[in-house]
């Protein structure tokens, strides 16, 4: 297989986790992998119930194929360990010295853009004490009011 491309399809992601199974653990991948574009802050995702993987298609396009290749190789650790009935868990020491075994990293890449957004806030203050208050999210002015005087609030 052709590593040395940008763009993979399901069927060659599917190959390429088969391939690196054999290759780095000896052992068959005998589920299905696939990309997910709903991921946001992971890399991929090992499913427990279904035994499948899921890899964040972003990885590939901003870090290329080494990387996705890694979050390959630490999802397979997740996966191997869980089927034999091993500690498959990031706090497991079984899974840590697979992980250092096989080469693969314990965290991906953080894709730009994802982290670090500035949040909207929101600012009251209290009409008597003129205390300010600062929220992440919007309160019902009409059910909230001051915690230091108890009097109404108002959005600054």
């Amino acid at each position: 297989m052709d590593k040395n491309f940008l763009h993979l399809e399901n069927e060659q992601l599917q190959a390429l986790v088969e391939e690196l199974s054999l290759e780095y653990f000896g052992l068959p991948f005998v589920h299905r992998a696939f990309f997910n574009n709903r991921l946001r802050t992971t890399g991929g995702r090992y499913m427990l119930k279904s035994h499948n993987i899921e890899i964040n298609p972003k990885q590939l396009k901003h870090f290329g194929l080494a990387e996705v290749i890694g979050i390959i190789k630490h999802e397979l650790c997740h996966y191997h360990l869980h089927l034999q009935g091993k500690g498959y868990q990031h706090r497991d020491p079984e899974f840590k010295q697979l992980l250092e075994k096989v080469g693969a990293p314990r965290y991906c890449q953080v894709i730009p853009g994802t982290l670090n957004k500035k949040q909207t806030t929101h600012i009251y203050q209290c009409t008597k004490c003129e205390l300010v208050f600062e929220r992440k999210r919007r309160i019902n002015l009409q059910k909230y009011v001051c915690g230091r005087c108890r009097s109404k609030l108002k959005k600054i």
